[in-house]
């Protein structure tokens, strides 16, 4: 009996493990194409970007302004559902309570 709680317990962790493995390796990726984003577009690659105009706008500048917002929106909602499909995954979602 305590053998089989020990290998419980050992699962458990071994679980808990993988999904904050897989939590991080999300959050770093996101961050990454964040980073990529609003730090390449709006400030690397600004004047590449602007000699591209989009509705009068210079690209370099749209990005600096609101193309990071939107791309760090846009990424709060994969992450959102990408945490839905891994917390399913390792048993943890709130949906199955």
């Amino acid at each position: 009996m305590a053998n089989a709680k020990t290998q419980d317990s050992n699962g458990g962790e071994a679980n808990a493990q993988a999904y904050w493995r897989e939590n991080v390796k999300l959050l770093c990726g996101l961050l990454a194409v964040w980073f990529a984003v609003s730090f390449g577009a709006g400030i690397l690659f600004v004047d590449a970007l602007n000699a591209i105009k989009i509705g009068g706008f210079k690209l370099g500048f749209w990005f600096a302004q609101q193309g990071s917002i939107i791309v760090f929106v846009v990424l709060i909602f994969i992450y959102a559902a990408r945490m839905r499909v891994i917390e399913k995954r390792f048993g943890v979602s709130d949906e199955d309570q």
